[in-house]
C-alpha cells in the first residue's frame, strides 16, 4: 500500500499537535482560589475563599530541610511578640553552633524588660514614643546587653497557674496608665517605671535577679556574659528599600522600631536573597521578619507561596516589592526563625520555625514552608551573624 503525500501532511500535523499539547500540559498552571470549610478563630465552622494549594509542589516533611539544630517551636500565643521568640529561637541555634551547648532560653525575661525600655523612652519622650507589643530583632540584643538573659525554666511569664499567654489584659492596664501619665503630664521617670514593673508583675510575675546555675548563684548579667557567651556584636540586620541608597546604612522605617534604630545595612533585593539563601546553605540560621497576611500564606497547608493571579514569578523585582511596601499591603508583621533549605522541584523552598497559632492549624506543628518567592516578594528584613554575609560587608566597607 502506498502513502500519499496527504498521508504524510496528517501524520506530520497530528505529530505536532500531540508535541503541542504535551508542553502545554507540563507548562505551569495559573494559580486559582477555591471555598473551603474550615473553622474561623473563634473555632466556629466558616467557609474561607482560598488559594487552591492542591498543585504546589513541595517537601512536606521538616527533615527533608536538613534543618539546623534547634528546640521544639513554642507558640507565642495572644500575643504580639513573635520578634523576641524567633530572635530568641534563632540564639539558641547560636549558642549551639559556636558552642554546641543546648541551652533553651526564656523568651518573656526579655519581654518583661522590653516594656520597661519602652515606657522610659515614652516618659523621656514626653509621651511622643509607641508602646505596644511588637519590636524588632534586634531589640533582643539590646536588652541581653542591658539585662542578661536566663533560662526558659527560670521564668516563664505564666502566673496563677496560666498556662498560655494572653497579652491583651497587660496592654491595656499599661495603656490606661500611660494615658493618666500623659494627661497629667506626670513625666517622673522613676516613679512611672516603678508603676510599670508592679503592673508587669501582676500580669507575668517578677523576673528573679539571680539563678542558680549548677549550685553557682548568677545574676542575668553573669549567665549572660559567663555561660552563655553570645557575641552580641557580631549579628547585622539587613533590608532591600528603594527608597533609601543601596550600600547604606539607615533606619528602618516601620512601628515596631519603635526606638528608630538606624543600624539596617540596605542592599539591592538580588544581594539580599543571595546573602540569605547562601547563609542558609551554608550552616548559618536567620531571623526573617515581613509579611504574613497574604492568601498564599496558610496555616493549614504549611505553605507561605506567591500566587501567580497576585504576580507571577517572573515579575517579583525590587520594585514590585517596593509597590507593596509602599501602599502597605507589605507589611512588617511577623517574625520567623529560618532553620533550612531545600531546593525542589525548581523552586527554593525554607523551612522557617514559626510561633504563631497558625503554625499549629496544619499537620506539621510549628512549622511553615516558604517558597523563595514568598521571601524576595514579603520578607522585609534579616539578622544573621556577620560571617554569613561578609560578601556584604565588605562592599559597605569599600
Amino acid at each position: 500500500m502506498l502513502f500519499r503525500k496527504s498521508h504524510y501532511i496528517v501524520i506530520v500535523l497530528l505529530l505536532f499537535f500531540s508535541i503541542l499539547s504535551s508542553r502545554l500540559d507540563a507548562a505551569p498552571k495559573d494559580d486559582e482560589v477555591i471555598y473551603k470549610d474550615r473553622k474561623n478563630f473563634q473555632g466556629r465552622d466558616t467557609t474561607l475563599l482560598s488559594l487552591d494549594f492542591s498543585g504546589i509542589k513541595h517537601p512536606r516533611v521538616v527533615d527533608e530541610y536538613n534543618p539546623l539544630f534547634h528546640f521544639p517551636s513554642i507558640r507565642q500565643d495572644t500575643t504580639g511578640t513573635c520578634w523576641c521568640f524567633s530572635t530568641t529561637s534563632f540564639l539558641e541555634t547560636e549558642i549551639n553552633r559556636l558552642y554546641g551547648k543546648k541551652i533553651a532560653l526564656s523568651r518573656l525575661f526579655t519581654v518583661y524588660w522590653e516594656y520597661v525600655e519602652k515606657v522610659r523612652r515614652f516618659v523621656r519622650e514626653k509621651g511622643n514614643s509607641l508602646v505596644d507589643q511588637g519590636s524588632e530583632q534586634n531589640a533582643v540584643l539590646e536588652r541581653i546587653r542591658q539585662y542578661g538573659a536566663i533560662r526558659a525554666e527560670d521564668y516563664t511569664g505564666l502566673v496563677n497557674g496560666k498556662t498560655v499567654h494572653n497579652h491583651k489584659p497587660l496592654l491595656k492596664e499599661i495603656r490606661n496608665y500611660l494615658d493618666y501619665v500623659k494627661q497629667h503630664d506626670y513625666w517622673y521617670e522613676d516613679e512611672v517605671l516603678a508603676n510599670i514593673k508592679l503592673i508587669l508583675n501582676r500580669h507575668l510575675g517578677q523576673p528573679p535577679e539571680e539563678i542558680n546555675v549548677d549550685g553557682q548563684i548568677m545574676t542575668p548579667k553573669q549567665f549572660a556574659d559567663q555561660v552563655l557567651k553570645i557575641p552580641l556584636d557580631d549579628y547585622v540586620d539587613v533590608m532591600s528599600f528603594k527608597k533609601i541608597p543601596f550600600w547604606t546604612k539607615d533606619v528602618f522605617d516601620v512601628p515596631d522600631n519603635w526606638w528608630k534604630s538606624a543600624d539596617y545595612y540596605n542592599v539591592p533585593l538580588d544581594d539580599f536573597y543571595e546573602a540569605l539563601k547562601s547563609g542558609i546553605e551554608n550552616g548559618y540560621s536567620l531571623v526573617i521578619g515581613g509579611d504574613v497576611s497574604e492568601p498564599g500564606k496558610d496555616g493549614y497547608e504549611n505553605l507561605a507561596i506567591v500566587p501567580t493571579f497576585d504576580i507571577p514569578a517572573k515579575y517579583i523585582n525590587q520594585d514590585s516589592r517596593e509597590l507593596r511596601f509602599y501602599n502597605k499591603t507589605s507589611t512588617d508583621d511577623h517574625g520567623v526563625h529560618l532553620i533550612g533549605y531545600k531546593r525542589y522541584a525548581g523552586q527554593d523552598w525554607f523551612l522557617v520555625k514559626d510561633s504563631s497559632a497558625s503554625a499549629w492549624r496544619g499537620e506539621v506543628k510549628g512549622y511553615h514552608f516558604f517558597s523563595g518567592d514568598y521571601i524576595r516578594l514579603k520578607m522585609l528584613t534579616l539578622m544573621v551573624h556577620k560571617d554569613a554575609v561578609r560578601n556584604l560587608l565588605l562592599k559597605f566597607e569599600k
